[in-house]
């Protein structure tokens, strides 16, 4: 069938033309009878032979074509089975092997075929898919006899009996050799660790000097005994510093081993039981040896901006955690203090326009540490503006009471004006967070040249760089506590308003739970400067009063709370409340005796709130860290895309992992 077609593609096209001459040959017949039949004949007798040399000239080709299509067949067919690579065809849909050659079998061991038989069986763990969406190689090495491979391949569409079906042509290309040398060159790369002792200070302190020897004698044992199976180069270069390069084929086994070393040097104690720990900054995957050790360095400040006791590895696109279990240690001396509030006063006194921004949805804290800026701003005489959000929240009362002075008539506006008022010598004061992405207004972060930073938090992979100044505190118990601290060394206590003393003492009070959690010396020292400026306690209380419906609210959220592990209380609601209430709830379970950790959520949309609370054995920070949440050890919350039941067996997985991970 094939070959009538091919001949009639190779006939030429002289049809038409006899025609012509036969009509020419009728009207000369009529004319001239015998001149009419004389060109009759000569046309007949050039027919034929027109006929028969076509023929004579379609055989010669076709037989050509015959003999070339043999020859490429020959070819193809000595081509598949002699080729110096492995090949296999089979079908994609089910696997099925249709041929192989031989190089493909001596790979699988098998000695004539592998007809009928599954590829999948032949070489373990091999997927087809790959070839169905259209790719023609393999997203991945796969590992025969031994060997490595990267498999190219392509689909050619048949038809038998009527249905449309798949073959695969694959082509096998061991890369064994290269595979090594390239885990080689992996494995072998450098990484560089700094450790640091974070509480040297406190643990040195009043201890006599052979005993000092002793305690670092004893964690340099720690640390030896720890960095040795690497072979790396360990040195300290301060006396409270240590530098660790290592290659990276040791970096999955510290990890696998949850990072001992934290747990061996919380064991060294000073003579008042004070145990040493220790934070660790790891870079890796960097392009050179100074970069290294700038992620390393990165690290470290992570570390201890987290509240130490921790390790922090940071690539070139974020930053991983480890540990970071234990509670803050509150630092003694208030140098940073007075060095942050110098600073802080001069960026103020220089700066055309201050705005003062805090986290969506503020709270109390929120805005009693933007008031104490914005005493600061008043004081050094410097115009000042404070971000407000117009949406409900749990700020509103302590805004409109604000609002009635006629020091703020004109101080709370929107973040669209803000961006209008701002030039290049404003700066912008960011309160109770260091996430851009949690800020009121993330483009007016971006628009202000100058940017500095007070927060309590402990700081997650995603922060405000480059910050001209950067107050991170994070065993603070608030945002409020720490702008007090910098008030004490800009201005006196006459100088702050009633109100602002008061919506400061609010924030302190939320944050530690009417001062008994995350409370230290600090804190009730900053709470006394508070009420020599005329804070009225009776009146902060009165901040923290709950209506009926939202008492009722609390209390039907607690009777949908079930304990969930030893100590871990989860309340899950499926319908919307408010976040003030759920946060309350969260607190109130924390009354229920035997609870340690509580967990609240609810809808809100098509993302899930999340508030935790923690007596402070449970780092709930660490828990929520995982869903995309952040805040403190004893307080943490998060905005987690997806419904009420995937967010809630999300959680649940979250806290099977921190305490397996803790055993």
């Amino acid at each position: 069938m094939r070959k009538k077609k091919l001949s009639r593609l190779l006939e030429p096209g002289f049809q038409l033309y006899f025609v012509c001459l036969a009509v020419f040959a009728l009207a000369s017949a009529m004319l001239d009878p015998a001149l009419g039949i004389t060109e009759g004949v000569v046309i007949l007798i050039l027919y034929f032979y027109f006929r028969r040399t076509n023929a004579l000239r379609q055989k010669e080709i076709l037989k050509y074509i015959d003999n070339i299509t043999c020859n490429v067949d020959v070819a193809t067919k000595d081509t598949m089975i002699n080729a110096p690579l492995p090949m296999v065809i089979f079908r994609p849909e089910n696997d099925e092997v249709i041929w192989s050659n031989d190089r493909f079998l001596q790979l699988t061991g098998e000695r004539e075929h592998l007809f009928d038989t599954k590829l999948s069986a032949a070489v373990p763990g091999f997927s087809s898919r790959w070839l169905m969406e259209g790719k023609t190689e393999c997203p991945s090495e796969v590992e025969l006899a031994d060997r490595r491979f990267l498999v190219f391949g392509h689909l050619v569409r048949t038809d038998e009996k009527g249905a449309h079906s798949f073959l695969a042509t694959t082509y096998w290309v061991d890369v064994t050799d290269y595979s090594a040398v390239r885990e080689e060159f992996y494995n072998s790369r450098p990484v560089c660790a700094i450790l640091t002792l974070d509480n040297y200070e406190e643990l040195m302190k009043g201890v006599p000097d052979n005993t000092k020897s002793a305690i670092l004698s004893s964690i340099d044992e720690k640390l030896n005994e720890w960095t040795a199976p690497t072979g790396g180069l360990f040195c300290k270069y301060d006396r409270d510093r240590y530098l660790f390069f290592f290659e990276e084929r040791y970096l999955k086994e510290l990890q696998d081993g949850k990072f001992s070393v934290l747990d061996a040097v919380r064991s060294v104690l000073n003579p008042r039981d004070m145990p040493a720990t220790l934070s660790i900054g790891i870079g890796r995957d960097a392009d050179s040896m100074q970069e290294l050790f700038q992620y390393a360095a990165l690290s470290v400040e992570m570390a201890l901006s987290r509240g130490g006791d921790q390790v922090v590895i940071k690539n070139k696109f974020n930053f991983e955690f480890y540990g970071g279990r234990s509670k803050e240690l509150e630092k003694r001396t208030k140098v940073k203090s007075r060095v942050m509030a110098n600073a802080l006063g001069e960026l103020i006194a220089d700066a055309s326009h201050v705005f003062v921004m805090g986290h969506k949805f503020p709270d109390l804290d929120c805005i009693g540490a933007a008031t104490g800026v914005c005493a600061i701003a008043r004081k050094k005489g410097t115009p000042v503006f404070v971000i407000r959000d117009p949406n409900p929240n749990p700020g509103n009362d302590m805004v409109v009471r604000l609002l009635e002075l006629p020091e703020y008539r004109d101080v709370f506006v929107s973040p669209q004006d803000a961006m209008i008022r701002a030039d290049t010598q404003s700066l912008l004061v960011v309160v109770d967070t260091n996430r851009p992405e949690q800020t009121l207004s993330e483009d007016l972060l971006l628009s202000c040249n100058k940017v500095a930073v007070i927060d309590h938090h402990r700081r997650a992979a995603t922060y405000i760089a480059d910050a001209a100044l950067n107050f991170h505190e994070p065993y603070a118990s608030s945002a409020s506590e720490l702008v007090t601290e910098l008030l004490q060394y800009l201005l006196e206590p006459a100088d702050l308003l009633r109100t602002e003393a008061e919506a400061l003492l609010a924030g302190m009070v939320l944050d530690t739970k009417q001062f008994t959690m995350r409370t230290g010396s600090r804190t009730f020292e900053a709470a006394a400067f508070l009420r020599r400026a005329g804070a009225d306690t009776a009146d902060v209380r009165k901040l923290f009063q709950n209506d009926l419906e939202g008492t009722i609210a609390k209390y039907s959220i607690i009777q949908n709370a079930q304990m969930y592990r030893d100590g871990v209380a989860v309340a899950v609601v499926d319908h919307l409340v408010g976040r003030v209430t759920a946060a309350q709830a969260a607190d109130e379970l924390l009354n229920i005796s035997g609870v340690d950790a509580s967990f609240v959520l609810f809808p809100d949309g098509e993302r899930v709130i999340i508030s935790a609370r923690s007596m402070g054995d449970t780092n709930v920070q660490v828990i929520l860290e995982k869903l995309g949440g952040g805040g403190n050890a004893a307080a943490a919350g998060g905005q987690i895309p997806g419904s009420i039941h995937q967010v809630a067996r999300d959680l649940f997985t979250a806290i099977d992992q921190y305490f397996e991970e803790e055993i």
